[in-house]
């Protein structure tokens, strides 16, 4: 059926404004559909619905779906089914990869259709903590971390520069940082990514919940070095919020799960207990971290939402194993078949990037956030756990004050474990010592805005949106969601593969993984780019192991690696890569030094 003269204009704009990207992955744009779930619809390309311009805000529309494909065709989707934990870790470890690597990629291509004194730098990243199932001595997992720039070639070496200052040098810090970017007029574009969120669910295949995830802002977050921690987090409805200072009830994190409800049943009058349903990460082994949690809110006869309840908004079975950013987009009420109230709420905690993620969303979704700040180590219950980040590491009774809250005498290796996670919390420009953290605490202006794309690998259980689907032979179609305080729109785009599956495989996978899996690195043709190829890959597949010499050099130390990040087998392939590569074209790898 021949499309009509609007849809074939709205098309070809779409694919000249995001044909840097299209063209990167060997795409072809066979249609675009928008659907308006917030704001006052307006014709495409007659407005913007954020802080940037029409172009970017397509071109970042582009970079969720893109990454979203190319991790769902090619990022070993469900390969981790029926293997040991080191197998299934490895297919996680090769998905963030690919996902981290598409979205890197897409990043790059969109920053040169930046102003010229304009950069998107990372601010939070996931994957330095271990993963549902991981343990720590599984290494980090590849990811977009802070301090990556995307920008036009001077002013990525000038911010660049500036970054590793401000981790390097105390002297420098985030004043000096901020302050050279206001005295050079360079606009700094903040964000929090989340390449592949629930990780273990695409591995195993399920059905619903792997997506990936950023957020973009006005201005670089108040975050002077890479950092990952626990963070406890409740969002709730403002109205409930304002029910609750109606009876002077101060609401946060803290606050008694009973006066929480007492605020919710104020604010929605009739409303049954058993109709609150609050959603919060379930499984065994998150039981000693927040089972009173639980226990608090069952004791009050609510319902704590389990496994694979189904949503009655969208028919989709929800999860609880993972995945505390998604469900943001559901917080509020909706009324059943007999007219009776019911509401959603989140509770519990997260991972930082995502609590802040899911915080960055409450203004634009009518939601206020109330973040408490815990460790990377998480040991203790959570009632617990918020006093620790709060303690001064610097104090002479700073052992006393950890043994009053650990209920007993720790180690000496303890008491220094504690040190070093305040410590690297304050140096990292977190704010362990607030009680009570909000998003304004994360920016050095409070008035910021946000762009939040989501691009959906799999069915989402709280918008209902649609995964990658099959529609033609190598014909999909990608759901992304854009929200931002003005808008909320969700985008589906139809792709054509125009290349055979296996290239595309290549056109989308990591060189370096190329070679791990058997390409012959020696007499491919060799291209200045993979020399920015191969630098950006290792900051992704092993940033711990990186040292970096100055503004241009960086050294790779092999023994900092863990097996369960790279294997032996392919850490000895990469030295041989990268030796082969610096002997052969020592000019474009003059970057480069091996340690060992």
């Amino acid at each position: 059926m021949a499309k009509s003269r609007e849809k074939r204009d709205l098309i070809a704009q779409w694919a000249f404004d995001s044909r840097p990207i299209l063209g990167r992955f060997h795409l072809w744009l066979e249609d675009v559909d928008v659907k308006w779930v917030r704001g006052t619809p307006f014709k495409e390309f007659h407005g913007e619905i954020s802080f940037v311009d029409g172009r970017i805000e397509r071109l970042f529309a582009m970079t969720g779906a893109v990454t979203a494909l190319g991790t769902q065709l090619f990022g070993r989707f469900g390969e981790g089914v029926g293997l040991d934990k080191s197998g299934q870790n490895q297919v996680k470890k090769d998905a963030d990869a690919i996902s981290a690597y598409i979205m890197s990629e897409s990043l790059w291509y969109l920053s040169r259709q930046l102003p010229e004194n304009h950069a998107i730098m990372v601010s939070l990243g996931e994957g330095l903590m271990p993963k549902g199932g991981e343990t720590p001595d599984m290494g980090s997992n590849p990811l977009l971390g802070f301090g990556r720039v995307y920008a036009r070639p001077e002013v990525a070496k000038w911010l660049d520069k500036r970054v590793q200052l401000m981790i390097n040098d105390s002297s420098y810090g985030w004043k000096g940082f901020y302050g050279d970017l206001r005295d050079a007029g360079i606009t700094v574009w903040g964000t929090a990514i989340d390449t592949l969120e629930n990780t273990s669910r695409f591995a195993k295949g399920k059905k619903t919940g792997p997506m990936s995830i950023l957020h973009v802002f006005d201005q670089p977050l108040h975050v002077t070095r890479p950092y990952e921690g626990y963070i406890g987090n409740l969002l709730l409805p403002k109205a409930v919020v304002r029910a609750a200072g109606n009876r002077s009830i101060l609401i946060n994190f803290r606050t008694p799960r009973k006066l929480v409800l007492e605020a919710i049943e104020e604010a929605y009058p009739g409303i049954r207990r058993e109709n609150v349903h609050v959603w919060t990460l379930r499984g065994k082994s998150r039981e000693f971290r927040i089972g009173k949690l639980w226990k608090e809110w069952s004791d009050l006869g609510v319902h704590l939402t389990e496994n694979e309840w189904v949503l009655p908004t969208t028919g989709i079975p929800l999860f609880t194993d993972s995945g505390t950013y998604a469900p943001t987009y559901h917080i509020g009420t909706w009324q059943d078949e007999e007219g009776q109230t019911h509401l959603f709420l989140v509770d519990g905690y997260a991972a930082s990037a995502e609590a802040m993620q899911a915080t960055s969303l409450a203004p634009m979704l009518g939601l206020e956030a109330f973040l408490s700040v815990f460790t990377s180590k998480f040991k203790l219950p959570y009632d617990r756990e918020w006093h620790i980040m709060g303690l001064n590491p610097q104090a002479t009774d700073f052992a006393e004050k950890l043994a009053e809250i650990l209920e007993g005498q720790p180690d000496r290796e303890t008491i220094e474990m504690y040190r070093e996670l305040i410590q690297g919390g304050i140096e990292a420009g977190i704010p362990v010592k607030k009680a009570n953290v909000s998003a304004d605490d994360f920016f050095p202006e409070k008035n910021w805005e946000v762009m939040a794309i989501s691009g959906y690998m799999c069915p989402d259980p709280y918008s209902g949106a649609s995964g990658i689907k099959k529609v033609g032979e190598n014909i999909y179609q990608a759901t992304v969601r854009q929200a931002t305080p003005r808008a909320d729109k969700q985008i589906t785009f139809t792709f054509r593969l125009m290349e055979t599956m296996e290239q595309s495989r290549l056109v989308f996978s990591p060189l370096l993984n190329r070679f791990f899996y058997g390409e012959d690195f020696e007499n491919r043709p060799v291209k200045i780019s993979d020399s920015g190829r191969i630098r950006n890959e290792l900051q992704t597949l092993c940033s711990e192991a990186l040292e970096f010499l100055g503004e241009d050099r960086i050294r790779v130390h092999f023994n900092l690696i863990l097996p369960d990040v790279i294997s032996l087998e392919h850490q000895a392939k990469l030295k041989d890569i990268l030796r082969w590569y610096k002997a052969n074209h020592p000019l474009w790898f003059g970057w480069l030094e091996l340690a060992d």
